[in-house]
């Protein structure tokens, strides 16, 4: 019973909900955008909306108004919102303005959307009733006056998220098992050569290939139990979500399955340590400053300066010199009858490196 309540109620770093809550911002912003150009189309009184019986579960903003307009400022709101979700700025008013009109739209046509949109709903109702502007926030900002800080609080909001994730993967080897075409191996074949769906096709001697079709079919069944229960596993879990993150990658450039990939993705963050996340900026930053640097091309005028140098120094049977610090030799050189050059240097530039031969040093 202890264990089972430091689980839920322990206090932790709420930097992984942080994370979790900007990178759902960010997706939520796409996801807006891919509803503007069909809006009235979808959504619209005069669109291909259904016909659609509210009952206790399914409300819907446009119950109450279902005009061209209602629905343009909705949608202005979700976009707004997003953004707000994404800084953090009143990120408890943002996450239930998001949630509410995230289940309007889809309930209020649901031919239009799939599988990948129900997990953001779901995600959606998570952040609304959690505490994610504890993190990473301009909220955390006004109380610490950092960005990247975060309090301790119950995990109980993020282990919803990581449950979801299990749930998600075994309720869908569950399924799959129990229907024809993963059993026996074909799921991946007929899905590769769904026209209407298919972004990137493969070729006829991969989609006819029998033996290598099952061996991809069975292996996707058993990634997806893989991830579902070892992903509670400290030591494997980098690895089962390593391989997670392939899979979906592999998904999402090749089947047009919408936002399933990217709402999978933000439940694979709920599982990052607290460190890890902290570490995120100084990460980059050193990053950055390890990136090979170009140096600036040198200025025709440097670069004829110096070509007047060496040209004198020629003149003389003298050794070649480079001034220290570059070529800011300023003044054009002359010979005297006795060997000697004069050469007016810059200040910061070592003029010991100049002396002609003998004792004659003038400059």
């Amino acid at each position: 019973m202890r264990q089972w309540q430091s689980f839920w109620f322990h206090p932790q770093s709420m930097y992984p909900l942080g994370l979790v809550r900007m990178a759902f911002g960010v997706m939520m912003m796409c996801w807006s955008a891919s509803l503007l150009p069909d809006l009235r189309d979808y959504f619209g009184p005069q669109g291909l909306r259904p016909q659609i019986v509210h009952g206790p579960y399914r409300l819907t903003i446009f119950a109450l108004s279902s005009t061209d307009r209602t629905v343009l400022v909705c949608w202005v709101v979700l976009f707004v919102a997003s953004i707000a979700m994404t800084v953090g700025w009143r990120s408890r008013l943002a996450s239930v303005l998001v949630c509410v009109l995230v289940m309007s739209f889809q309930t209020d046509n649901p031919s239009v959307f799939n599988a990948g949109d129900a997990v953001i709903r779901a995600e959606a109702l998570f952040l609304a009733i959690s505490p994610s502007g504890t993190a990473l926030s301009l909220d955390q900002r006004r109380r610490t006056g950092r960005f990247w800080t975060a309090q301790e609080r119950a995990p109980w909001a993020l282990r919803l998220i990581q449950i979801q994730l299990t749930i998600i993967y075994l309720g869908t080897v569950r399924t799959k098992i129990n229907g024809e075409t993963w059993p026996n191996g074909t799921a991946v074949s007929y899905a590769l050569r769904l026209e209407d769906m298919v972004i990137l096709p493969a070729p006829n001697w991969v989609t006819h290939n029998g033996l290598l079709m099952n061996v991809a079919t069975w292996l996707v069944l058993a990634l997806e139990f893989c991830i579902g229960v070892f992903v509670w596993n400290r030591r494997l879990r980098p690895w089962v979500l390593t391989a997670g993150v392939i899979m979906h990658t592999g998904i999402a450039i090749s089947v047009a399955v919408g936002f399933f990939s990217p709402a999978m993705f933000v439940l694979y963050l709920a599982f990052l340590s607290a460190e890890t996340v902290q570490r995120i900026p100084t990460s980059l930053l050193h990053l950055m400053r390890k990136a090979p640097k170009k140096a600036p091309p040198p200025s025709a005028e440097s670069v004829s300066q110096h070509e007047v140098y060496r040209a004198a120094r020629s003149q003389t049977g003298t050794p070649e010199a480079v001034p220290e610090g570059g070529t800011d030799v300023h003044e054009e050189s002359d010979v005297d009858g006795q060997g000697t050059i004069a050469l007016t240097v810059f200040p910061e530039v070592s003029t010991s490196r100049f002396r002609p031969p003998g004792n004659d040093r003038r400059r």
